[in-house]
């Protein structure tokens, strides 16, 4: 592999009448890295992918590979490969015909040909396949096929739509381990469509989180979790706790304050400056309330309530906790067995509960 090249995307805008499926997007993708594009159906995601590759044309802005416009360069010259969600592999052509395709397209010998088709078969474990049909193979060794066809002729970019949501929870786990290998190894550029949140997590360097057609944010995976700019990321990316608070002001901490909510006066974190009753959101996540059957020594945060509901899900036990009108959640280890009905106390670390502004 020749490694990866930057993407950069200059107020890139594309609009299909009066509807703007990209409304001004801005984004530079470092060279090797590992970038997810995350968001719901609809967000623009995947229109953003075709305006990289080619398949599409911006209606306003620039899109630059490796610092150039690619405003008149064709799909075929972009050097740019696609994995997609239904593999696309041609079902009358074998394997090793499948993966030669894009050689043939650019006029590679038949001798460097062999080559490269047994090394890209090779880096996806697909030895000794080459005489089978699509037909032959089950679907994670179907999306194997269309990882190496796409890589086969060195591509600076690797472009991914959905490439694992036709597959099951086990499989689909095993490839992104498979995926961070090969990444790692081939240190090309990745842009990763996918709307799981698990799976960016898992696989990014970093996520820009997309909602009606703009980027919510950008940063690296423990970012956008656990410093959500907003109530849509904080929401879309995980699961998480919101409390309605209204701010008293500042906490003797820099960058901490102290807002009134329906559980009480919280200590809270803020990514931006706020004012004495300013309306927030307070973001705090399941993991991060803290439940205890004694009271904590430390008096921050604490609130005792009651265990309403316990959901059993293997390797974690969530508390529904009552407290007062309030439901909040809380992931624990199962050993935790506190009874349904029983008090309880919970403990929010200022440094977990992120406060956003209210809309």
């Amino acid at each position: 592999m020749t490694g990866g090249r930057e993407v950069r995307l200059d107020g890139v805008v594309k609009s299909y009448g009066a509807t703007e499926a990209v409304a001004g997007v801005d984004v530079i993708i470092a060279p090797g890295e590992f970038c997810t594009l995350l968001g719901p159906s609809g967000s623009g995601k995947t229109t953003l992918l075709k305006l990289i590759a080619g398949f599409e044309r911006p209606s306003a802005g620039r899109v630059l590979i490796g610092g150039r416009d690619m405003a008149d360069v064709p799909v075929a010259k972009r050097d740019i490969g696609m994995v997609f969600q239904n593999y696309a592999l041609f079902p009358n052509m074998t394997v090793e015909e499948n993966v030669a395709f894009p050689l043939e397209a650019r006029g590679v010998a038949r001798s460097e040909s062999g080559r490269r088709i047994n090394d890209a078969l090779g880096l996806v474990e697909m030895d000794g396949f080459a005489a089978r049909y699509p037909r032959e193979l089950s679907g994670g060794q179907q999306q194997r096929v269309a990882l190496a066809r796409a890589l086969v002729f060195d591509p600076v970019i690797l472009l991914m739509d959905e490439p694992l949501g036709a597959l099951d929870k086990n499989l689909r786990e095993a490839i992104q381990l498979e995926l961070k290998l090969l990444h790692r190894r081939l240190g090309v550029t990745i842009v990763y469509v996918t709307h799981d949140q698990s799976e960016a997590l898992a696989l990014s360097h970093e996520i820009a989180v997309m909602s009606e057609g703009r980027i919510q944010q950008i940063g690296s995976p423990r970012a956008v979790y656990e410093r959500p700019i907003n109530a849509f990321v904080a929401d879309f990316v995980g699961s998480t706790n919101f409390l309605d608070g209204s701010v008293l002001g500042p906490d003797g901490t820099r960058g901490h304050y102290r807002v009134r909510t329906e559980i009480g006066d919280l200590s809270v974190l803020a990514t931006e400056t706020f004012r004495a009753d300013d309306k927030v959101l307070i973001s705090v996540r399941p993991e991060d309330v803290e439940l205890t059957e004694a009271r904590p020594q430390a008096a921050t945060n604490v609130r005792e309530g009651i265990v309403d509901q316990k959901i059993f899900l293997g390797e974690v036990l969530d508390f529904q906790v009552k407290l007062g009108n309030r439901i909040l959640l809380s992931r624990q280890h199962p050993s935790l067995r506190t009874p349904i009905g029983n008090p309880i106390f919970i403990q929010l670390d200022p440094e977990k509960c992120v406060a956003l502004r209210a809309a």
